[in-house]
């Protein structure tokens, strides 16, 4: 049996700290696995989900996206802990009920933490609330379409926003865009718009792909590999087994980040005898503790010392047959890179001239590299810039195409790459909409939509009617939540498709409704033919089928392309070109419309059911090849350029926890870093404490500054912690109301959640007051 849901909140005066722990993983992964499963879906269904998690055959776990093996065996534990822990949360046997939602008010639900309301359970009927009510109540299937079809129909497709987590499998993602631009609009925010949007941004206009360039073999070839901005102990701990094993034969691991996190460091195998005794292996072979915004000047010095490294002897570092035949602009980047400001690039990275030469030196040596990165490089306002010198250096030695070498930016949930994939962009390319125009006999929209950015200026100035979230949970995603929430509130319509109660849908529209949808772990087998299947990409481009076999919660729970389609037809009528219902029905016709639309799927619905999919056509690492406006790789040249802050204040960055998957909480133990039983923290570094006047464990209020406003958070609790001097970092979501909405990455408009300017006070009640009125009172004028 599972226990029941926690009817506790987060009590934030309980926090205890700890030291921060030098390994991921080990028996106490497992363990811990184990017990989440256990408690919250009970042991057999725990057990069979376990056992299906990334087989063939399968489902996709609902976590991170790193890839399998499409080569060899795999393992027969294909998953780690925080993926256990998102199995269990989609396969709980806890049940939000409409008698839930009539024991609990919305004025009381608004007070809740999110970790409170996601661990209530799956959500099993659909359910509305409307305007001056205090309760949802429940609805039926067709009521809820035909209040969806009366609020589309009643506005203009420009203000229709349809937002999309990376949870949502393929197919639905292709009808859900099909959905939108049928309508009229490309209004199509999501989560990528918040995370890898940077990634995209610099990728596309310099080699002509905006997705990584490696498979997982080329992990087996590599002679060094960076990690860059990310912690792959518990945002994607499946690599740190990829990771080990690269060491293991001589390849040298750089991980670069502000905190010294677990992962780096060392890694107990639970499947290996030596991990079960405790032992770790080795991961990281050089730690650079960067200042938070400091890559771009580090990896300006590499391109310094490379070149300067060719120069000496020429022809051992520059791959110059390469360079000739498929690049432009290395002439320029050359001149750029002559000369260097040592002084400069130590105080924007916090590292010594010799820790850098130290690396560079590697890089110099080695004959294939990987670059790999994650959201610490793609949230900074000069993000696309750091990302096109990765470019610079990987051209530099021509480290496409080749084993062992190449860009991974590396994805922190499932399938936001296929949703992209699919035409889940508000920026869409001709080729797109041409060719589901022609396949569907619409009009695609030109004009560009709103972003996960855009969007949030569109609910203040109250441009939005209604918005649909397929999946995610934007209010708490998104930066400036206050203003965000105050918008979603004016909204006439809000939907959302959901398995389990989030902050979305408390801070909801004048009219809103919960739609509760299937999970991947669900069996989808209420369709003419029979028991469907559908399929995601992952971090590497490849394409694999998904299948869930447990029993859902309830019999009133539909799945995801069905809602689709349902909504299509109450909003655009039975007579409309696309046939939605032939989709719903036989998720194979969706495949074979993909197939005929987007390049790549030719034959989609045979090759989806080979042993291992099948990967996606990737220029760059097919043929050395670049499909960009000149057919060409580009080297760029970008100003020296860094993050700094002003007197009294520290650079703030947000991060996850280890009891979390971006705003889903399965607890309270950030164990790696030692953290228990609270979230709202600030990691900062002992110094820092010390000339700023404060005290370990000092309860504050975090002051952030931009563009002469301040936004302010209360009651957050400062710990001690290696963290790099100048340089602090708390959770998002908690944190995310000190961003303000213009401090984004310039040229993909992703929110700098890792690039605040902040200053501390003491934490008083009258202080707090005070600042609110005074905010308030601006904001009227």
């Amino acid at each position: 049996m599972h226990r029941p849901a926690p009817t506790q909140d987060i009590i934030e005066d309980d926090l205890v700290v700890s030291e921060p722990k030098r390994s991921a993983a080990g028996v106490e992964a497992v363990l811990v696995s184990m017990q989440r499963g256990f408690a919250e879906a009970g042991v057999s269904r725990t057990l069979r989900s376990m056992l299906r998690i990334n087989q063939r055959g399968g489902f996709d776990c609902p976590g991170c996206a790193w890839p399998e093996s499409i080569t060899g065996a795999r393992k027969p534990a294909e998953f780690c802990e925080n993926g256990a822990k998102a199995v269990a949360e989609e396969a709980s046997a806890r049940t939000v009920t409409p008698e839930w939602w009539a024991k609990h008010p919305i004025n009381v639900l608004r007070e809740k933490t999110e970790y409170w309301l996601g661990s209530q359970g799956r959500i099993t009927e659909p359910m509305i609330i409307r305007a001056g009510e205090s309760h949802y109540t429940p609805i039926s299937w067709a009521q809820a379409f035909a209040t969806i079809g009366e609020h589309v129909n009643a506005t203009t497709p420009d203000k229709c926003v349809f937002y999309t987590s990376g949870r949502t499998a393929n197919e639905t993602a292709f009808m859900y865009q099909l959905l939108a631009r049928s309508l009229g609009t490309n209004n199509l925010p999501d989560c990528s718009n918040m995370c890898h949007e940077s990634s995209g941004s610099a990728l596309n206009p310099t080699i002509g792909i905006g997705k990584g360039t490696v498979s997982l073999e080329d992990f087996d070839h590599a002679e060094l590999i960076f990690l860059v901005g990310q912690n792959p102990g518990t945002n994607h701990p499946r690599m740190l087994s990829t990771l080990a094993e690269a060491r293991k034969r001589g390849a040298h691991i750089v991980a670069v980040n502000p905190l010294p996190e677990a992962g780096f460091f060392g890694f107990k195998d639970p499947q290996a005898v030596r991990g079960m005794l405790g032992k770790a292996d080795d991961i990281s072979s050089h730690f650079l503790q960067i200042k938070v915004g400091g890559d771009l000047a580090l990896f300006q010095a590499f391109g310094h010392l490379l070149l300067e490294a060719e120069a000496k002897n020429p022809g051992s570092v520059a791959d110059h047959a390469f360079i000739e035949s498929v690049t432009d602009g290395y002439a320029a980047y050359k001149e750029a890179r002559a000369t260097l400001d040592w002084e400069a690039t130590e105080e924007a990275t916090g590292l010594t001239r010799e820790e850098i030469t130290t690396v560079a030196n590697l890089l110099i040596k080695s004959k294939a590299s990987i670059f790999c990165w994650a959201l610490g490089l793609t949230q900074q306002p000069h993000s696309v810039p750091t990302l096109k010198e990765i470019i610079n250096l990987l051209l530099l030695q021509g480290n496409f195409g080749k084993p062992g070498a190449g860009a991974c930016p590396v994805r922190g949930h499932s399938n936001v790459q296929g949703d992209r994939t699919m035409g889940i962009w508000e920026k869409p390319g001709e080729a797109l909409l041409a060719a589901l125009d022609t396949e569907f006999k619409i009009d695609s929209p030109r004009a560009h939509g709103y972003d996960s950015t855009d969007a949030l200026d569109a609910f203040e100035q109250d441009k939005v009617d209604v918005f649909v979230s397929m999946g995610g949970n934007f209010a708490l995603a998104n930066s400036e939540t206050e203003a965000l929430e105050a918008g979603m509130q004016r909204t006439k319509l809000t939907v959302h498709i959901s398995t389990k109660p989030n902050r979305s849908h408390v801070v909801h529209g004048q009219t809103s409704l919960i739609l509760p949808t299937l999970g991947r772990t669900d069996r989808d087998d209420k369709h003419p033919g029979g028991p469907q299947f559908l399929s995601v990409e992952d971090s590497m481009s490849v394409i694999d089928s998904t299948q869930g076999r447990l029993k859902p919660v309830s019999e009133h729970l539909l799945a995801e392309p069905v809602i689709v389609a349902r909504m299509a037809t109450a909003i655009l009528g039975e007579d409309h070109s696309v046939d939605w219902k032939a989709m719903a029905d036989d998720y194979d016709v969706i495949r074979d419309h993909i197939s005929r639309v987007l390049p790549g799927f030719e034959d989609f619905n045979k090759r989806v059911r080979g042993r291992n999919g099948f990967v996606l056509p990737n220029p760059p690492r097919d043929t050395r090849s670049f499909a960009t406006d000149i057919g060409k790789g580009k080297f760029t040249v970008s100003d020296f350029e860094a993050l700094e802050a002003p007197e009294g204040h520290l650079i703030l960055q947000t991060m996850r926890s280890h009891d979390q998957y971006n705003t889903t909480f399965y607890g309270l133990d950030d164990r790696y870093r030692g953290i228990k039983n609270g979230r709202r923290v600030i990691l900062i570094n002992p110094d820092d404490l010390v000339d700023l006047g404060l005290e370990d464990r000092a309860l504050v209020d975090v002051i952030s500054t931009f563009g002469g406003t301040e936004r302010r958070a209360n009651r957050f609790r400062l710990v001690a912690y290696p963290t790099a001097k100048g340089c602090a970092a708390a959770y998002f979501p908690e944190a995310n109301a000190l961003v303000h909405r213009d401090l984004v990455a310039r040229e993909s408009n992703t929110p700098g959640f890792k690039a605040m300017m902040v200053r501390f006070v003491p934490h008083t009640r009258e202080a707090s007051r005070t600042f609110d009125e005074e905010t308030e009172a601006a904001t009227a004028r």
